[in-house]
């Protein structure tokens, strides 16, 4: 495959939906009521993340497009339990409360997802705060070493939600605390 030039490319977006509805309740969210819509900015919808790992081979590029993986997520059950109702909105602001994500960093590196997203919460036109959240996904050494390649997109499916559950439970603890203001 090497001196080919060929390359295997997983998509790991592809199957996130399946993954999050086969780990449905791991996330343990705590519930808020301070937004009900949400806004990715197009940076962030567009933004995709290309990695090789030694581990399982070089011939295999894994692609993360953490934009869909991101909506996936608030679209999954989970999300939607913790919010009571979260929906996608165009941008136009509304006065229900809307969170605005924004991509500031998505690597994967030393078997771990790493995040760096701003996240925004805006009610009433106005901002309420801003804040940039960071999380590392739980590392998958293991699963990517005995599992190889086949094991590499769970492995990068599990650790990037374990990032963005962590990065939700601290923001439903800002939401919950700046919402009684």
């Amino acid at each position: 495959f090497l001196l080919c030039g060929c390359s295997i490319r997983h998509d790991v977006a592809k199957d996130y939906p399946q993954y999050l509805m086969n780990n449905q309740g791991t996330s343990q969210l705590p519930s808020t009521t301070a937004a009900s819509e949400y806004t990715i900015l197009p940076a962030t919808a567009a933004n995709h993340y290309e990695f090789r790992s030694a581990m399982v081979g070089y011939a295999h590029v894994w692609v993360v497009q953490f934009g869909e993986m991101l909506d996936d997520t608030l679209q999954s059950r989970d999300v939607q339990a913790a919010f009571g109702k979260l929906t996608k909105s165009d941008g136009v602001a509304s006065n229900d409360g809307v969170l605005i994500f924004d991509l500031q960093s998505y690597t994967y590196a030393e078997f771990g997802a790493h995040i760096s997203l701003k996240v925004t919460y805006r009610r009433g036109g106005k901002d309420v705060f801003s804040k940039v959240y960071q999380a590392d996904g739980t590392t998958q050494g293991g699963k990517m070493f005995w599992g190889g390649a086949f094991a590499m997109k769970n492995a990068v499916q599990q650790s990037s939600k374990l990032a963005i559950d962590k990065i939700l439970r601290q923001l439903i603890a800002d939401l919950n605390a700046n919402s009684s203001h």
